[in-house]
């Protein structure tokens, strides 16, 4: 997923940018108000599509205040808008929802929480849906992992075309980890996507779902345990092809 920073400061941007790129985000920063406006330009006039997923907003700029810039972002695209600022009153908050902003985070955050509330405005808003992987012959709303098959609109696994009975939360722990193959996914963040409660008191909760999903798929190497982090989904690769006879005949004398 794209996501457009609008930050003043340089050291918060780049320290924030090395974290939502591990994370798998690819990050544009914007200095000012200006600099976030041009950059949704890039895309051509509206109603052209916005290059990115999320926008993560600080309301402490520069050149314009960051209500006016997210006022101007809503009447030029629907992307999502994070604001993110030390404001922690309730009637800034107020202020910000009420200009088009689609969550309010204050300062100082917890990057867990950033990183689940940014993917939450995702998946409210579809991003997540649209930025999954169609399969190789363009099948909309499929997702394929090497023999692996996700059908996300009927919910169906299959693993070489036989299908594979998951439970509800079988399937929303794969599809999750199936939206950015080789990213990892911190255990808080799997927890408050799938659960939709806090870490404590779920964390085994979440192995036993996992340990589940490696036997019923049958491929224990397909869900990584990250030590300390989380899990992440390793594509599987793809089976060679077999010789062909002309390849395998022994050289003429």
């Amino acid at each position: 997923m794209k996501l457009l920073l609008v930050e003043d400061d340089d050291h918060v941007a780049a320290a924030l940018s090395a974290i939502l790129a591990r994370h798998g985000f690819k990050v544009t920063h914007a200095r000012s108000g200006e600099e976030a406006l041009q950059a949704l330009l890039s895309a051509g006039a509206p109603p052209a599509p916005s290059p990115y997923g999320v926008i993560l907003l600080d309301l402490g700029l520069p050149d314009q205040d960051g209500y006016e810039v997210c006022g101007k972002i809503r009447k030029r695209t629907s992307t999502p808008v994070i604001m993110v600022t030390a404001r922690a009153d309730v009637r800034s908050r107020i202020h910000g929802l009420n200009m088009g902003a689609d969550d309010y985070v204050t300062k100082p955050y917890d990057t867990g929480e950033l990183l689940a509330r940014i993917h939450a405005v995702a998946r409210r808003t579809g991003v997540s849906e649209e930025s999954a992987a169609a399969g190789p012959a363009g099948t909309p709303g499929v997702v394929h992992l090497g023999a692996v098959g996700i059908e996300l609109s009927t919910r169906r696994v299959s693993v070489d075309g036989v299908d594979v009975p998951l439970t509800r939360k079988e399937f929303d722990l794969l599809a999750l980890l199936a939206q950015r193959p080789g990213v990892v996914f911190r255990r808080e963040q799997i927890i408050s996507e799938v659960w939709r409660t806090s870490w404590e008191g779920t964390g085994r909760t979440l192995e036993v779902h996992v340990a589940s999903l490696r036997s019923k798929l049958r491929m224990p190497a397909l869900i990584e345990t990250v030590r300390g982090v989380g899990y992440r989904l390793v594509v599987p690769p793809a089976p060679a092809a077999p010789a062909s006879p002309a390849a395998s005949a022994p050289p003429a004398v």
